[in-house]
């Protein structure tokens, strides 16, 4: 797949591990292209689970390269931080379920990487936070547009302006993390969870995603168009049908996602 991002298939689920232990898997160019070719697999492979994690027990993503950014015209930066932005928008629009398996550092563009998945399972080692403005940076990759919509405006302030860093219990206080877990197990458990979410209907599970997150770019009134329109596209599925068929039959549902 790539010299600095691993791709494996456990079961029905992708394991994709960015594989730059010695430098805390500091994101850079390389590492972009290569998530973006591991995400497009793992979409044409058909993978309903994507668990992403970095490789070594010290790091998920320690953030961006700092020896590849320190030189960057301002031209420059603005299409690298566009880079970014665009490769996390495809992982956070990826049609199955994705979630960070955090251990260890997630910084500046490791946080941003780690909130552009839908959910986040975080080892009691977890370090996060956005401390750009330590460089006289912002963050560039998503970090001031989705640390908002997970902490709240006054939150979110607190930690883009202080560059605090914010250990495992009180993300998940935050709403940062979905739930910690002990050092070493956050895949097994995402692995977990995405074994649950498999059992469930293929299609029920994309349209949800698709409506929840369709909150983030309108009003109440076009979420709730959408969540109509894809209830609806729900009863047209075989998926609807056999649902509701099982249930009154009382046995358990064998779902194809169509």
């Amino acid at each position: 797949m790539s010299d600095v991002v691993q791709y494996e298939l456990v079961g029905g689920a992708a394991i994709i591990t960015i594989d730059r232990p010695k430098a805390l898997n500091a994101l850079n160019a390389a590492v972009l292209s290569g998530l973006d070719a591991a995400f497009a697999r793992a979409r044409a492979e058909g993978v309903r689970g994507v668990v992403l994690t970095g490789a070594g027990p010290k790091a998920f993503v320690a953030g961006a390269d700092i020896v590849a950014m320190k030189d960057l015209s301002a031209e420059e930066a603005q299409a690298f931080s566009a880079q970014g932005q665009q490769v996390f928008n495809r992982i956070a629009d990826y049609p199955g379920v994705v979630i960070a398996a955090v251990g260890g550092f997630a910084l500046g563009g490791g946080m941003e990487l780690a909130m552009a998945c839908d959910l986040i399972i975080a080892a009691a080692n977890a370090r996060f936070g956005q401390p750009e403005v330590n460089l006289g940076v912002i963050p560039g990759f998503g970090g001031t547009q989705r640390l908002v919509r997970l902490v709240g405006l006054q939150r979110a302030r607190e930690l883009v302006y202080t560059a605090r860093m914010v250990k495992a219990p009180e993300a998940l206080a935050l709403g940062i993390a979905l739930e910690v877990v002990d050092q070493g197990e956050a895949v097994d458990r995402a692995l977990a969870l995405l074994g649950t979410i498999s059992e469930k209907g293929p299609l029920a599970v994309a349209y949800g995603k698709q409506a929840v997150n369709s909150h983030l770019d309108g009003t109440l009134a076009q979420g709730l168009a959408m969540e109509a329109r894809l209830f609806g596209q729900c009863f047209a599925s075989a998926d609807q049908t056999e649902g509701m068929n099982a249930f009154l039959e009382k046995r358990a549902p064998e779902f194809q996602g169509a």
